[in-house]
């Protein structure tokens, strides 16, 4: 399934795996607006679902990843390093729950500001 992030400055589309206990659940919640968090190269935002940590989680993810961060329910889409990163690698706060991907250039999340709001809609096909 397809997402449309949008926020004052832009918006991007990603692509997300229908078949989690964790997509289904933030599905259900769609549309949703919330208010933008920024640490470091990554952008995060409560989306008022709340669910377990997966098997699979992790805490070191490539760039671009939509993930689903447990401890604060809430979806966090990483660009970049963050303030507890090694190197160049994305390294969330806790493990999160892999979604999917951002579609191309997920470097256009720098121009989301602490504050903005932000909504998450399903895109029809």
């Amino acid at each position: 399934m397809q997402l449309r992030i949008s926020w004052p400055a832009g918006n991007l589309t990603a692509t997300v795996a229908e078949d989690s206990p964790t997509a289904r659940a933030l599905t259900k919640a769609l549309p949703l607006t919330s208010t933008a968090h920024t640490w470091g190269k990554e952008v995060y935002f409560d989306t008022g679902v709340s669910v377990s940590r997966e098997t699979d989680a992790r805490e070191v993810v490539d760039p671009g990843t939509v993930a689903f961060w447990t401890d604060g329910d809430a979806l966090a889409l990483p660009y970049g390093p963050t303030p507890i990163s090694r190197g160049t690698e994305c390294r969330l706060a806790s493990p999160c729950n892999v979604l999917g991907s951002v579609d191309g250039d997920a470097g256009v999340l720098a121009t989301v500001r602490d504050g903005d709001p932000i909504r998450v809609e399903l895109i029809d096909e």
